[in-house]
């Protein structure tokens, strides 16, 4: 597979040699610190630090995915967030020292977030000139960054009930930045939040080799999202199965009408490695048919004590695909909290080692 590159274990914290190219296998999101956080001063000053950056590398990881938001990197009038931008340039600086590859993704725009009822980025045009306008000073700041060091992400799970309205944003957006940075890899994703099923209808932009297809991968949304207040199925606190169909008919009938209701098809149909092949092969063959490598820029799987053993394992069969069809891929995520995706619980520790082993073994 194109753009791929064998995983090394970083044994110290010390600068290794820059590659020739954006090459990356195994990643992990630093997620909730310039995107969907209130934190600001040296709160969010220490949430992201040289000692995460030695620890990332350790590991055995060699990229990360930096979320960043409209409302944090840009004050109202388009006039940058100087401390924002600080952390931002001091972050690419440390992963660069401990040669860990970079994707910027802009995360969230004051037009755009993926579950917003209304998204005036695609219906207004002066939202899509200013969500232009973001990415040609986004240029202007990490443009002197190695191109093998730092990608571009065009735009987090973009949500366009038609894709055509997507995809005419994905050709402007596209040109903009290319008439400023020729060779920066642009990673993209397909609308209805980045999904695999979508990937065969977004408009990849033609002779551009610089481009990465991305899809994110959370289902069974059941398991992965088990309680989640966002959820319609939060108040399900019973067993989900995995592999195999999620809740059982069993299950189903034991709970009431209103949860049945919000179960929807997360508990009618099963979940093994087969049929991760088979999903993840719908996003890698459009990237094969366009000679441009696949990315799964988030997966993830929420904590809880009830479902324990079925996370680890769907941790474990999800990257076992990714390997057997060599698809790179960032984890949601390094640290969200307790209870939370991340690798770190709170902001020390302790490590859940078992998700380290199913993300890197």
């Amino acid at each position: 597979m194109l753009f791929m590159m064998a995983l090394v274990a970083v044994a110290s914290c010390s600068e290794k040699e820059v590659e020739e190219k954006f090459e990356i296998e195994k990643g992990v999101n630093v997620a909730h610190w310039l995107s969907q956080s209130g934190a600001r001063g040296e709160e969010r000053a220490q949430y992201f630090t040289e000692k995460d950056v030695c620890q990332i590398a350790q590991w055995g990881f060699d990229h990360v995915r930096i979320p960043i938001d409209e409302e944090q990197m840009f004050n109202v009038d388009g006039t940058k967030d100087e401390e924002a931008f600080a952390l931002l340039h001091n972050a690419l600086d440390l992963c660069i020292k401990y040669d860990l590859r970079v994707i910027v993704d802009l995360h969230i725009l004051r037009s755009h977030y993926f579950n917003a009822a209304t998204k005036p980025l695609f219906t207004e045009r002066a939202a899509q000139e200013a969500f232009y306008e973001c990415w040609r000073k986004l240029s202007g700041e990490l443009k002197d960054y190695s191109t093998s060091m730092v990608a571009y992400e065009l735009m987090n799970e973009p949500v366009a009930d038609d894709p055509e309205d997507w995809n005419k944003i994905v050709k402007e957006c596209h040109a903009a930045i290319r008439e400023l940075e020729k060779d920066r890899v642009i990673v993209i994703g397909s609308t209805m939040w980045q999904s695999f099923r979508t990937a065969e209808q977004l408009a990849i932009p033609e002779d551009d080799p610089n481009i990465i297809l991305s899809f994110h991968y959370y289902e069974p949304m059941i398991l992965t999202h088990y309680q989640a207040g966002w959820t319609e199925y939060k108040d399900y606190g019973g067993v989900v199965n995995y592999p195999g169909q999620t809740v059982t008919e069993e299950q189903i009938a034991a709970r009431s009408e209103a949860e049945q209701a919000a179960f929807g098809r997360w508990t009618a149909e099963a979940y093994d490695k087969e049929r991760f092949a088979r999903e993840f092969k719908m996003a890698a063959d459009v990237a094969e048919r366009h000679g441009i490598p696949v990315y799964c820029g988030e997966y993830g799987c929420l904590s809880d004590e009830i479902n324990d053993q079925q996370r680890y394992q769907w941790l474990t069969d999800v990257n076992d695909v990714f390997d057997e069809l060599g698809i790179a891929r960032s984890v949601w995520c390094y640290r969200e909290g307790d209870g939370g995706f991340g690798i770190l619980s709170g902001h020390d520790g302790p490590v859940d080692q078992k998700m380290l082993d199913a993300l890197l073994k």
